[in-house]
């Protein structure tokens, strides 16, 4: 086998680390808990509780799209602003904030749509 130089390396490296965001992120479709036909509201999982993993995670999950998420944008306005006063490039705090303020929106429509179900749908 070749040796790999620096950049090969760092190629694949970073390869690595996407297929390894990749599967988490799929990982919870794969071994998700089935709620039967009952809706699951205020809780991740029925007779789950914020002191037990799934609910932990749920509470994580709003707390940084309704929290974190937000005031990180806020402050990356603020960035924008000063970056902009001292005349230097403010499009990494812009696309910063909005990313952000993306994320908190998603987060908030995934929260929506476990909130009310199928009932809308007809």
């Amino acid at each position: 086998m070749e040796h790999l130089r620096g950049r090969e390396l760092r190629h694949r490296s970073a390869l690595a680390c996407l297929l390894a965001m990749v599967l988490l992120q799929l990982l919870p479709i794969c071994y998700g808990q089935n709620l039967g036909g009952a809706p699951a509201t205020g809780q991740a999982v029925q007779g789950q509780t914020a002191a037990q993993p799934e609910g932990t995670v749920l509470n994580l999950v709003n707390w940084v799209g309704n929290v974190i998420a937000p005031v990180g944008a806020a402050l990356a306005v603020v960035m924008a602003v000063i970056a902009y006063s001292q005349g230097r490039g403010v499009m990494r705090w812009s696309v910063t904030a909005a990313g952000l303020l993306v994320i908190s929106g998603l987060t908030r429509l995934i929260e929506f749509w476990i909130q009310n179900g199928t009932g809308g749908v007809q």
